[in-house]
Formats: structure tokens, sequence, C-alpha cells
């Protein structure tokens, strides 16, 4: 089943019923760690059974766990008959009594195996074990420290909400179910990771999304085996489609705006606890050049802003390929004033143009690296006065042309417009200017069909990466190069699989018109 899980372990025997064979038996488990603290106490009941609670220091809420369990269980519970027992049978069923009566506003499970209880506490619970019954209480009390929801630092906007997700999973599925209010949201849990037992949830909306897509991602899901499961990315990488290939195919985000948009077209998300950022499949290759705030503003500028987004991309893959060739092969299809400029500005340069690109390029990213790595304030003060200082004085050492730092400082500024693909036009303008080195135009035109051949090959859980584009479809196209208003955007993506669900209505005549 998939809510069961997938890691495996050595399956231990079931509770015994003396409770110091249990401590006994937990504590070689955990092999006497300092974290683990095992509170033994005597239960308000006639018989006065011994009990202990058995958690993590750190991991539980120590006011829940004081206040809602060890208070209503030291002393009598009901407030009425100090001499209640537990009972008819006794102890046999003082765990149903407890988890009946003494812990009705908490979330209680019943345990019979040891690996259960050990699972339990690991996962930030609280376990109660009482003298002379075989049935442990696993009690949610998790209450470590988490930060708070703060707008997300890597999807900067202007206009749109500013809550962004956090590490702790439950704040994240309760985020989503905020914005999208409907009881076919489903919400589906296992754990991966071997020794992590990281908790994943599954996220889609019943009767939008399709069942053959929904089966698929939990087959994938299910098959995978590792050890820790850290981050996210750790499952992008092993449920991909194409791992080879340089173009991702399962996207990520950390607003939860964004995930409710695309759950409401057909897709379907994956939350793992501890990371922010939430995957979502199937992935597009456009979908790098949209943003959630080209829905929050009208559709001339956030059309306008699209366009530009894709000149960004030609500029910041093409243009140091396209300097190389035309400066080595093509230097007749430059104006001659501007040819003249450029071969003024490489005189004296010991580097051929393509020598030039890469040692710049280098130098660039190691500038970047360390302006990412370093401290906020230290950190953009460096990679401003390093910029200046190093393209200046290679100038005037006659390294390279001035020409060249201008390329290299165009080309820099437009990757910075598509943060989300930074890693792909990084990789790209290599290829292109390894293209261009030998073969000038021509190489670029046949890197070019390459990767495009590439691209065309490349599917996202059953669905061609490069749609709509290719196959094309007219209702898809309204969202790629421009963002037509949302009144013509009636269906959700076709390949996708909407049920006709029409997501607004397309009657777009004036207030008072009949």
């Amino acid at each position: 089943m998939f809510n069961s899980g997938i890691s495996s372990g050595p399956v231990s025997g079931d509770l015994a019923d003396g409770l110091q064979a249990n401590i006994s038996a937990l504590k070689n488990r955990f092999k006497n760690s300092a974290d683990v603290i095992y509170r033994e106490f005597t239960l308000g009941f006639a018989s006065n059974p011994k009990a202990v609670l058995i958690y993590i220091d750190g991991m539980i809420n120590q006011e829940t766990t004081s206040g809602t369990i060890l208070k209503p269980l030291m002393f009598d519970f009901d407030g009425r008959d100090s001499k209640r027992s537990a009972g008819p049978n006794g102890a046999g069923d003082m765990a149903d009594v407890i988890a009946n009566r003494a812990l009705p506003n908490k979330r209680v499970q019943k345990a019979k195996s040891l690996k259960d209880v050990v699972d339990g506490i690991l996962c930030g619970n609280t376990a109660l074990l009482i003298d002379g019954s075989a049935v442990a209480l696993v009690i949610e009390t998790k209450g470590w420290e988490s930060r708070n929801v703060d707008e997300p630092g890597t999807e900067s906007i202007v206009r749109g909400p500013r809550e962004g997700f956090t590490e702790n999973i439950g704040v994240n599925s309760a985020m989503l179910r905020r914005k999208i209010k409907d009881e076919n949201l489903r919400i589906e849990s296992l754990e991966l990771g071997r020794r992590t037992k990281t908790l994943v949830y599954l996220a889609y909306i019943d009767g939008v999304a399709r069942r053959e897509m929904v089966n698929e991602v939990k087959r994938r899901l299910n098959k995978i085996e590792i050890d820790g499961v850290l981050e996210s990315g750790y499952i992008e990488q092993l449920i991909e489609d194409a791992p080879r290939s340089i173009f991702p195919t399962v996207g990520n985000t950390e607003k939860p705006d964004v995930v409710a948009a695309k759950l409401l077209e057909g897709r379907l998300a994956i939350f793992v606890d501890g990371t922010p950022f939430v995957l979502t499949v199937p992935h597009l290759f456009v979908e790098g050049f949209q943003s959630s705030e080209d829905y929050y503003s009208r559709p001339y500028y956030a059309t306008t802003v699209r366009l530009v987004r894709y000149l960004a991309f030609v500029i910041a893959v093409l243009l140091p390929a396209g300097y190389v060739a035309l400066q080595s092969y093509s230097q007749d299809l430059l104006p001659t004033p501007l040819l003249i400029s450029m071969v003024a500005s490489r005189e004296g340069t010991p580097f051929p143009s393509y020598m030039e690109v890469l040692i710049m390029g280098v130098i660039f990213e190691i500038m970047r690296e360390a302006g990412v790595r370093m401290p906020g304030a230290i950190g953009q003060a460096f990679s401003i006065v390093g910029a200046l200082v190093l393209g200046e004085a290679s100038a005037r050492a006659g390294l390279v042309s001035n020409s060249m730092i201008v390329v290299v400082a165009l080309t820099a500024i437009s990757g910075f417009a598509l943060t989300s693909l930074a890693d792909v036009i990084g990789l790209l303008r290599l290829f292109f200017i390894a293209c261009a080195a030998p073969l000038g135009l021509f190489g670029i035109l046949m890197g070019g069909l390459t990767v495009l051949i590439h691209m065309f090959k490349l599917y996202s859980f059953g669905v061609p990466y490069l749609l709509p584009i290719a196959p094309g479809n007219l209702n898809d196209l309204k969202d790629v190069f421009i963002r037509a208003p949302l009144g013509s955007q009636v269906f959700p993506p076709r390949i996708l699989g909407h049920r006709n669900l029409a997501r607004t209505t397309s009657d777009r005549r004036p207030p008072g018109k009949d």
C-alpha cells in the first residue's frame, strides 16, 4: 500500500507485559542514547500501576507532555473518583481507558510491537508504556523548533502572496489547504529512506489529475530504495524521466500559490519533510519562463515581461557563441564601424576570442559562487567590487578586450532574469561556445538542431517536454509566449487531463449589457 511506506528494517517482536522488560528492550534498541528520555511515574488509578513516558529531548513540546499527558495520568483524570480502576479487566484495558478518556484531544495510536514504538519515538512522538499491559500508546507531541513562514528568497515578486513554504511538512500541507478548500484535494503519505524515514506527501486533486499519472508517480516513489532522503532534490533525481539530460523534467517551488495553481491544472505535488522546496510533476520547458506574478498583473504588461524573458534566455545562451562566430569566421556580417571598433579593442590581446569567452566565463562563475557563499553584506560588496576591479584590470592589462567584457556582462545580466533555468543556461552556453569555436555560425546552427532534437525526445511523466509548442495546441498556446486574458483561458492545459472543467466563464460582455 502507498501509505504504508517503502522503508524496510528488521521486524521486532511484540511488547511484553512487564514494564521493565520493555524499557530494557528499548534501551537496547537506542543503545542508551543520551537524548532519549525515560520518565517513569505512577498512574493515578486505584491500583497505582507503574508507567513510563519515552521521548527524544528537543523533538517534543514539553508543555504539551507535562500539561496534557503527565498531569491527567498522575492524578485522577476524571476529577470525581480517585479510586476508579482501569476497567473490569484491570491493566489489560488501561490503554483503552487512557486513550479514550484521559487523552481526548490528542492523536493517539496503539502499538503492539517494539518496532512501532521505536518508529513513533523517532518521529517526535511520545510513547506511553504501562506495567502489565502489552499495548503501548504513541501520542503525538511533536514540537521541535522550526522556521517561521516568510517570503521565499528564490522567487521574489512585486505583486502576490509573500508567504513561502517552510521545513515543516505539516505547515506546508496546511498552507496548501488554505489555498484549495476542496474535499477532492488528496494528500497521501509515505516514508522514504531506510534510515532517515523521511515523511513525504503526495498531493493532487481527484478528478482533475489523470489517474494514470497519479499511479505512475506512486509507482516511481515506491521504487525508491535509498538510505536517506535529506532534501527533495534526492527524490527529484530518482523519479525524473531523463536523469542524464541537462533539462529538468521535475519542477520545484517554494510558493504555495504556485503549487495550488499547478494542482488546479492537473499536476501533482510532492512535499518532503525538512525542506521548503516542493516538487511538481509533470514539468514542461515553458514553465521556466512563467512567473506567478504574470497572472496577478494585467495581460499586456505580463506578456511584455514574458517576451523579455525569452529574449534574455536567447542572449544568455547564444551571445558568447555568436560573438566567437562573428569575430572568428563571419566578420563580413558585421557593420563596418562595429567591426573596426571590435578589431581595435582586441588589438594586443594574446588569446583568441573563444579563449577570452571561456576565461571570462570561468572568472564570472567563480565570483558568482563566492558572492553566494559569503555572508550577505560582504558577498554583495565582493561581487560588485570584484567585477569592477577585475574587469577594468583585465582590459588595461590587455588580457581581454573591452567588447568581450560587455558581452560577458550582458550575458550574466540576462541569465539573472531566469534563475530557475540558471544551470541549463550555463551548460548550454558552454555547449554552443564549443560548437562555434571550430565551425562558426554553422556550428551554432548544428548545435541548436541537436538540442531541439533532444528536447523533442524528452517526456515528463508521459507528457511531451516541449508541450504545448510541440505538439501544438491553440488553447494552450494562449499561455506560452503571451499571457492571454484570464477570460479567454477557459480550460486547463489539455494534455494534463482536465475533464472539461471550465476554470472561468468566457462571457466578456461589459456590466449592464444584455
